[in-house]
């Protein structure tokens, strides 16, 4: 496609990729250039870089397996409160990390349901901690991104070709040899280096599950060179570390991504005739319930331990719930108009210094670009007044990864079909976009905004390292009030967070959950 004609141009997406270059990588040059002569790395810094791997293999492996039957079992089944429960299974995901991590542990804990249940039986109670915790935190929170990614592989495939299937008698072994599998083959490498990215950059989960020096993470590793050593040489080497392996395995999942699709059809809804029988009901249906009993009951103890203070809520705690919709808003602006123009360039086949920059958010540490930004801004003003723009800037280049893989692959599908018939009719430019490639990516886009949006409420990171009591967000609020040991007015604000994260991505996510009932 890169050397004949095309509707849109390119240059505003490597404009875009170029302004994300420039930010990540300067501020980590800044922190590189204010660091002292070190060391270099120790034998726990590389144990850390080892744990970190092993436990992202086992992440992404364990939620990729389990996510691939339920989101064969829900592309085939329809049920009443199906949507709500698709929107649910979002929920982990976006879920703020120590609000999460307290609902396991208050399922999957010592103290836990799970293991209070053990206890009537007179076996021991589970222990959470370490190794095996961190990738139960990991399946907890991917498995749903896991099956979303999935589920909308099933629902590329168009009606006419399981219709075709059916007239010619196939029955459900044939029916997955002939679609299910090779979309599967498709689709999953993609998903499986899109998870493991995610867990290379695993930090409140290894603070709060590791267990130890044994299960600690590059980012963990960061964080403690910053807060305890102020080695700043230090966390610029890990940080390079995390970035070329996080940066390895998120371009694969972009390229991986590519591929020919699966046809097209007229849009019509697909009604599966392989999956009719007794035997496929009860296995379908019992997976749908073993995955919602996994993903639903952390947020059910975090309901009911929050219910109770939700009318005693400090004023504090409303303030901070400004200021983080007020990041997550910039956020959420910022990650659209950096993602568009990139995708759009991918979609060209201008790819790679593009899918380079757009991964470097997924791969740096945010501790480290955020420092670097305020040791920019510092001899100019006051970074304190720039908080919660500079958190709602990282979390926008965090985000930004994730709009990508939710973008490039219906924009290089919309170009690639109407492409050559715009140029025909005389649309390019802004007449296309405008026309043709926005009203065509809505789902995509909508599905992208409430990521951003829900994401960037419920983070935890930059905020904590230089926010005030004027300027903190709700985050960092309930991390506040539980080191205070106000934990009914921390549950209470967890669950405030957890409503609003799932409020503003079911607002936005509009058009992408429409998608994925198709």
């Amino acid at each position: 496609m890169a050397g004949r004609a095309q509707p849109v141009g390119h240059r505003s997406g490597v404009g875009a990729a170029a302004i994300v270059a420039v930010l990540i990588l300067g501020a980590l040059v800044a922190v590189a250039l204010r660091a002292e002569p070190g060391r270099g790395l120790g034998p726990s810094d590389w144990a850390a870089v080892r744990f970190t791997v092993v436990q992202a293999a086992l992440s992404a492996g364990f939620s990729v397996a389990f996510a691939v039957p339920v989101a064969r079992a829900l592309a085939r089944r329809r049920f009443a409160g199906r949507r709500i429960l698709i929107a649910l299974l979002g929920a982990p995901f976006i879920l703020p990390v120590i609000v999460a991590v307290l609902g396991l542990l208050a399922v999957f804990g010592r103290n836990g349901w799970i293991s209070v249940a053990l206890g009537w039986i007179g076996l021991p109670p589970l222990q959470i901690y370490g190794l095996h915790g961190v990738v139960l935190a990991h399946v907890f929170f991917n498995l749903p991104l896991a099956t979303r990614l999935i589920l909308q592989g099933w629902q590329e495939i168009p009606a006419e070709r399981f219709r075709l299937a059916a007239q010619l008698g196939a029955g459900s072994r044939a029916m997955w040899q002939l679609l299910e599998w090779p979309m599967l083959r498709q689709i999953v490498p993609s998903v499986l280096a899109v998870v493991f990215a995610i867990c290379l950059t695993s930090f409140a989960v290894a603070l709060t599950l590791g267990g130890g020096p044994k299960a600690t993470t590059i980012e963990l590793a960061i964080y403690q060179a910053f807060r305890f050593d102020f080695d700043l040489g230090r966390a610029a080497l890990l940080s390079c570390i995390q970035i070329a392996l996080t940066g390895t395995a998120a371009l694969i999942a972009l390229r991986t991504s590519r591929g020919d699709g699966f046809g097209s059809g007229l849009d019509r809804p697909v009604e599966r005739w392989d999956a009719q029988g007794t035997a496929a009901r009860i296995v379908d249906g019992g997976v749908i319930a073993l995955a919602a009993g996994f993903l639903l009951m952390p947020l059910t103890a975090i309901v009911l331990a929050g219910l109770p203070g939700l009318a005693d809520l400090p004023a504090t705690v409303l303030s901070a719930t400004l200021n983080s919709v007020f990041v997550a808003g910039i956020s959420t602006f910022v990650t659209l108009a950096l993602a568009l123009p990139m995708a759009v360039a991918v979609a060209l086949g201008r790819g790679g210094f593009v899918e380079f920059s757009g991964l470097l958010g997924l791969a740096a540490s945010p501790l480290v670009i955020g420092t670097g930004l305020f040791i920019v801004i510092y001899p100019l003003m006051d970074p304190a007044l720039l908080t919660l723009p500079v958190t709602a800037l990282v979390n926008a280049l965090m985000a930004l990864p994730f709009a990508l893989r939710i973008l490039v692959p219906r924009a290089r599908q919309v170009i690639d079909r109407y492409g050559r018939l715009s140029l025909t009719l005389g649309m390019a430019g802004r007449p296309f976009l405008r026309r043709v490639l926005l009203p065509r990516m809505r789902a995509q886009i909508g599905f992208a905004a409430g990521l951003s949006a829900a994401l960037s409420m419920g983070d935890l990171g930059v905020i904590t390292l230089f926010a005030d009591s004027d300027r903190a967000t709700l985050p960092l609020q309930v991390y506040r009030l539980m080191g205070a040991y106000q934990m009914q007015a921390a549950a209470a604000a967890a669950l405030l967070l957890l409503v609003m994260s799932m409020t503003l991505f079911w607002l936005l996510d509009r058009g992408g959950r429409w998608h994925a009932e198709a």
